[in-house]
């Protein structure tokens, strides 16, 4: 029976997704150590932010194959072993922006009106308006560091109150900032221009202390500084030092270097300037239910043999990639299958070939589908997105890849795949019709035009009377039902393919009858 282990709190929505294809354990606040003893019987991991999945957890766990984290980060989470394990690690990329982007705005306006100390003295009894005169954020200038999802949505607003927006993002280009109507600018020249400052960045280790004394330094004296997205962007002993000195006007964190807050952290002695929440960037009713919806059903499509809309070590596979060439992928992946079975499984080198618009394509997740399905003959569900270049790679497999720009024969461009190994080397080549719909159009350099189907039987042979009709008795004979055939030839009489769709899998003492069949060279059944 397929298991998923819920090892964090997630809303029910989530389970229920879970449940219809799998038993659900919801058992969170687990030990390390128990946890790593129950992990190998279960076929997925779902959890938040409260789970370390470290590498010999992942070791541990021999069914694993997804690890789906509900929420936005993944640095609670071995990625590189988990890659090298072949399991599937998703998180929900989406799921908690507004949630994220609001608390940031939200946090800004706090900033702003001294709303917490404000609240504090009134419900103390104190009336002391003069005490509480703030600033208006229009016409002020918001310095967005990280312009992804959460940051661009927080420039958006930011523009409706009236703000100037810059923004410092190497990642971005020139194009994508001003469909934005944002200005770019570089890291320092942004500190030191901005009067609000969010932080919008992942934690890795370019960006572990980037804000420190020297950045706080080049602010202006009434600038003010955000960071709901990750602990240990800012260095907080020099940004506790700035705020007591007055070298900027105020900072809100909603994110620590280490969580929870310590309590001898130096940002608990700072008295005044600073609003300090406890991550709750994601932590609204409709956050939590998005991401525990997205992630699970990722989960639940890659248990049902699908691919996951978010997987962050799937190269180059992001969600928008992922929805405009899922029938190339599937493409990809049918005609690496197919060629890897009429080369018998022996692989040294295979030649991915993309023409016409599939060379404009990403490339990588076409190679990477191209390589799983090259591979699944022989190693069946060990290889997925996630290990199949590795797998390729310590197979000493040599991958080729070429792209040629101009159509060949199908407006939309095609694929083609070469395998070649010491006995010679087999080509396929396949498009994606207007439809959808995929078609195999080549075998050999032979053309043809065949959809795929499950079972099929690809033979070489001499284009002479009769062989068609002793073929086909021979699989009636069998009791083999032919659903459709097609020949490709190129010259009369000379060497031929033909290609045959059937409702069964051929036996294997039938395979070697038609072997036997005067004139036929070569016959390869196949399982798609």
């Amino acid at each position: 029976m397929t298991k998923v282990l819920v090892s964090d709190p997630i809303d029910q929505l989530g389970i229920d997704i879970l449940s219809q294809v799998a038993q659900v354990d919801v058992r969170t606040g687990l030990p390390p150590e128990e946890l790593q003893q129950i992990i190998g019987e279960y076929d997925a991991l779902m959890i938040r932010s409260g789970t370390q999945v470290t590498a010999p957890l992942i070791e541990a766990a021999s069914r694993l194959k997804i690890i789906g984290r509900a929420g936005v980060g993944v640095d609670n989470v071995d990625v590189p072993t988990a890659t090298k394990h072949g399991v599937i690690v998703v998180n929900s990329p989406e799921g908690n922006t507004i949630a994220a982007a609001e608390h940031a705005l939200a946090m800004m306006l706090a900033l702003s009106r001294h709303i917490p100390a404000a609240h504090s003295n009134t419900a103390g009894g104190g009336w002391n308006r003069k005490a509480y005169v703030g600033n208006e954020l229009y016409k002020k200038c918001l310095g967005v560091v990280g312009l992804g999802k959460i940051g661009s949505h927080v420039a958006r607003v930011a523009q409706a109150m009236g703000m100037e927006v810059i923004a410092y993002d190497p990642f971005i280009s020139s194009d994508r900032a001003q469909q934005l109507r944002v200005r770019l600018s570089s890291l320092e020249s942004l500190f030191k221009e901005a009067d609000y400052i969010t932080l919008h960045l992942p934690r890795t280790p370019d960006t572990e202390n980037l804000v420190n004394a020297d950045l706080l330094a080049s602010m202006k004296p009434t600038s003010r500084l955000v960071n709901c997205a990750r602990g240990g962007i800012i260095q907080e002993a020099d940004l506790a030092e700035a705020l007591k000195n007055g070298v900027i006007a105020g900072a809100a964190l909603d994110v620590y270097a280490n969580e929870p807050l310590e309590a001898d952290s130096p940002l608990r002695s700072v008295e005044e300037r600073l609003i300090l929440t406890p991550h709750l960037g994601a932590s609204t009713a409709e956050a939590q239910a998005n991401v525990a919806v997205d992630v699970a059903e990722q989960i639940r499509d890659v248990l049902l043999g699908l691919p996951a809309r978010s997987a962050v070590n799937i190269p180059g596979l992001t969600p928008e990639v992922m929805e405009r060439l899922k029938p190339h992928l599937q493409l990809a992946e049918t005609l690496g299958l197919l060629v890897s079975q009429l080369s018998g499984g022996s692989v040294q080198e295979l030649e991915v070939l993309l023409q016409g618009e599939f060379a404009e394509h990403p490339s990588q997740p076409l190679v990477v589908a191209s390589l799983k399905g090259l591979l699944s003959s022989a190693l069946g569900d060990r290889i997925n997105y996630v290990n199949a270049s590795l797998e390729a790679k310590s197979r000493g497999i040599h991958v080729l890849e070429v792209k040629d720009d101009a159509s060949r024969d199908f407006a939309g461009g095609s694929l083609r795949l070469t395998c070649r190994n010491a006995n010679g080397s087999h080509t396929a080549t396949g498009a994606v019709f207007a439809d959808g719909e995929l078609r195999i159009t080549s075998i050999d350099e032979f053309p043809l035009n065949v959809p795929p189907s499950q079972h099929m039987l690809f033979t070489r042979h001499r284009d002479m009377p009769g062989i068609i009709g002793h073929l086909g008795s021979l699989l009636g004979e069998h009791n083999v039902n032919i659903a459709s055939m097609q020949v490709g030839r190129r010259i009369v009489r000379g060497d031929a393919v033909m290609v045959l769709s059937l409702d069964d899998p051929i036996p294997a003492s039938t395979l070697v009858s038609i072997k036997e069949i005067n004139g036929i060279q070569e016959a390869h059944p196949v399982t798609l």
